[in-house]
């Protein structure tokens, strides 16, 4: 990982990137953790797997504060030992009792949702893929029976706002 101009950097962001810095080194990634507001759920996203892994970034909407971070982590461990994550494939073997699903996530969401990642990558120039976590009973948010809200509190993050990568029902769940 190359290290990052810190001249025209906030104090704040200086502070932040070195603290990156150091997960990157100690745990193999960082993992960032946002806070849920009234504008929609809490997230957590990676930075740092595709500098020192080739591994894509990823984010996951909506779980709870304990449960995403864990999630990133054996995401970022499995690939970085050479397992391969489709879009539109449905893992079973994250969480018990709840499947996976990984979406390409569209450039448009980088800035509101790998914000701190630009300061590794400042010209946003990494790929990332979303982790959808299905509910208990296995529905995902685009399913017509999926809980009322599921959809807003964990968006997908394509252009369009639905799988684009598969078609649900089709070639994915």
């Amino acid at each position: 990982m190359s290290a990052v101009t810190t001249s025209a950097l906030t104090e704040q962001e200086q502070s932040l990137i070195a603290w990156i810095e150091t997960q990157a080194r100690e745990r193999g990634n960082a993992v960032i953790a946002v806070a849920a507001d009234d504008q929609g759920a809490g997230y957590c996203f990676t930075a740092c797997a595709w500098a020192l892994h080739n591994v894509p970034e990823a984010v996951v909407i909506g779980l709870p504060d304990h449960m995403a971070p864990v999630l990133l982590d054996a995401y970022v461990d499995r690939s970085a030992n050479g397992e391969i994550f489709e879009v539109g494939k449905r893992y079973d073997d994250f969480f018990d009792g709840a499947p996976v699903i990984f979406e390409r996530v569209a450039k448009g969401h980088y800035p509101e949702y790998f914000g701190s990642a630009f300061l590794v990558y400042p010209d946003g120039d990494f790929p990332a893929l979303q982790m959808i976590v299905a509910t208990p009973d296995g529905h995902f948010p685009w399913h017509a029976d999926a809980p009322e809200g599921f959809a807003a509190w964990q968006p997908v993050l394509t252009e369009s706002g639905d799988p684009e990568s598969w078609t649900p029902g089709v070639d994915g769940p």
